[in-house]
């Protein structure tokens, strides 16, 4: 490993020990040692633990972006569109879904209000990446509905997916496709 490792050495060396130790028995001194550097090296990269996880969160919406670009997308239905590109963003979430679950219960500890917080602009961040990358032009209070029901589906689709670590896509799919023909949803979706 090179002296100085950068963001992403970093964060795959912090979720390879996680997935072994767990995400609350990780400590930053764990990933320097592994990386054979010192804390200042993790620190040009991460001030704190939850840098990490806002890295690995980044990481899925660029998956999705990315998704986002492919000459299919613009072709299908608004619905399909976002199927496409929540499947892409739990995609890149897979290979460390358990350690990306402690990540979600770590924030929500009491003491963590700070993280509380951060992790509600990281779901508004994330649905509007979503939203973007669907070509969604609804305005106003379309939109705004539009963002509230697509935020519920959202969040019900990816907690299904970290306790149900066991079912397919294709019931995923089914799960999602469900949440996103969801009364006013699907009235906004074909807009």
């Amino acid at each position: 490993m090179a002296r100085s490792p950068n963001a992403q050495q970093i964060l795959d060396c912090a979720l390879t020990l996680a997935d072994t130790s767990g995400w609350e028995r990780l400590h930053l001194f764990d990933v320097a040692r592994e990386l054979d550097v010192g804390l200042d090296a993790i620190a040009r990269h991460y001030r704190q633990k939850d840098d990490l996880v806002e890295a690995w969160f980044d990481r899925a919406d660029q998956a999705m972006l990315v998704r986002g670009k492919a000459a299919d997308l613009p072709a299908l239905t608004p619905e399909k569109r976002l199927e496409e590109l929540l499947m892409a963003w739990l995609g890149a979430l897979a290979r460390h879904r358990s350690v990306t679950g402690q990540m979600l219960l770590y924030k929500l500890e009491p003491g963590h209000v700070h993280l509380q917080v951060q992790g509600l602009l990281r779901v508004s961040r994330t649905v509007q990446w979503w939203r973007e990358a669907a070509q969604r032009e609804t305005l106003h209070l379309c939109r705004i509905v539009e963002e509230s029901l697509l935020t519920g589906a959202y969040l019900r689709t990816f907690v299904h997916w970290l306790r149900h670590p066991l079912d397919d896509d294709a019931d995923l799919r089914a799960l999602l496709r469900r949440q996103l023909r969801c009364g006013p949803l699907t009235v906004l979706l074909r807009k």
